[in-house]
């Protein structure tokens, strides 16, 4: 959480516009005391280059939450699912317990 003053409300003063935005990420993540949050709101709503930004930030975050949301091969899970069940299993033989089925690994 940052300790920095808040920034002013005049959405045309620079010093205003360069706090806001040296906060954004702060903004975005909820790391702002709410009296901050509401400074921040009032002036992104005011000001129109700041709440660009502020968009701009949104939508990349979008794109990368998107886009790193690859899903995995059926085949590949199969797999692995094969192997930890494999492994259980040996891991039940060697102490002499005898095959272990109930718990095992399964491809989701």
């Amino acid at each position: 959480m940052s300790s920095d003053p808040a920034p002013s409300v005049n959405p045309f003063e620079f010093n205003a516009c360069e706090e806001t935005i040296h906060e954004i990420y702060h903004f975005l993540d909820g790391e702002l005391t709410e009296e901050k949050r509401r400074v921040i709101e009032t002036h992104l709503s005011q000001c129109q280059p700041c709440d660009s930004v502020k968009r701009f930030e949104v939508e990349l975050r979008q794109v990368v939450a998107d886009r790193c949301r690859e899903e995995v091969p059926k085949d590949l899970r199969e797999r692995i699912a094969r192997l930890i069940n494999h492994e259980l299993d040996n891991a039940s033989s060697a102490d002499g317990a005898g095959p272990r089925r109930e718990g095992n690994a399964s491809a989701h």
